[in-house]
Order: structure tokens, then sequence, then C-alpha cells
């Protein structure tokens, strides 16, 4: 299998994008949730459905993603996408805009969970599964970015 097999691989790209992307809207989720229990009226209220909504996207983006990795195994087609948000992009034909606009939400969801302070609501195992999401999705963006420089030095 070259690199490029390698990286364009569902199950890479599962694993070091799509699985840390669920862990953080999961983890994002559980803190809305957590500061719906802080606040008082609407905001309580805005909080506790903002943090459901999250974790019930997560875990079927989740799911989604394991599915990807099945599919890969299996040697079969995939008809599902990484996530709800690209699977809507095939309606359009689509999905992988649809992929990258997901991409900007999680990286969104976690810019929130920093800049707001809300990060620091996690007990220490919630906290190494951030840490960890953060580890892998970053160090395999950059392996990736490592073999297309190496690859444009052979072309």
């Amino acid at each position: 299998m070259s690199g490029d097999d390698f990286f364009n691989a569902p199950a890479f790209q599962a694993l070091t994008i799509g699985l840390p992307f669920c862990i953080f809207k999961l983890l994002f989720g559980r803190m809305a949730l957590m500061a719906s229990g802080e606040e008082a009226g609407a905001l309580s209220l805005l909080f506790w459905y903002l943090g459901w909504l999250v974790v019930i996207w997560a875990s079927a983006d989740l799911l989604m993603n394991f599915g990807r990795i099945y599919f890969q195994i299996a040697g079969k087609p995939s008809p599902i996408e990484y996530c709800t948000i690209a699977q809507a992009g095939r309606l359009f034909n689509r999905p992988r805009l649809f992929l990258a606009m997901d991409t900007l939400v999680s990286f969104s969801v976690i810019c929130f969970a920093l800049w707001s302070g809300w990060i620091v609501r996690l007990t220490v195992i919630e906290s190494y599964l951030w840490y960890s999401a953060t580890t892998l999705n970053l160090i395999s963006i950059s392996l990736v970015n490592i073999w297309i420089e190496m690859r444009k030095g052979r072309e």
C-alpha cells in the first residue's frame, strides 16, 4: 500500500480525523450539559438542549466513522459518509464540501471550548481524552503534510 493509499484510506481518516472530532463534540456536549446546571432560566435550558443535540450528533458521527472502518475492512464500498453533515451533502452531490463544513464546525467547537473556559469543566479522564484526540489529529495532519511534501520532491 502506497502512502497515498494509506493516508486516503477511510480507516486512516476515520481513526485520525473522524474519531477525534467525535470525541471533541461528545466532550463539548458534556460541557454544555454541565454549564446548563450552573446557569438559570433560559440560558440553562439553551445549554441543556445544545448539550443533548451535540451529544446525539457526535454519537451518530461516531457510528458513521466506525461504519466507514467496517466497510473498508470488509472491502466494500461505503454507503455512508464520515459524518451526518457530509451525509446531507450527498443530497447535493457535494459530500466533500459538506465534510469541510463539518470540519469548520468541529474546529469552532474546539475553539469555543477553549476560549469560553468550558474546557476546565472536564474531569482528569475527560481531559486526557481531549489531549489524546488533539495529539492524534495534529500528528496525523503533520504526517500527511510531510508525505505530500516528500512526494513533491520526487515528482
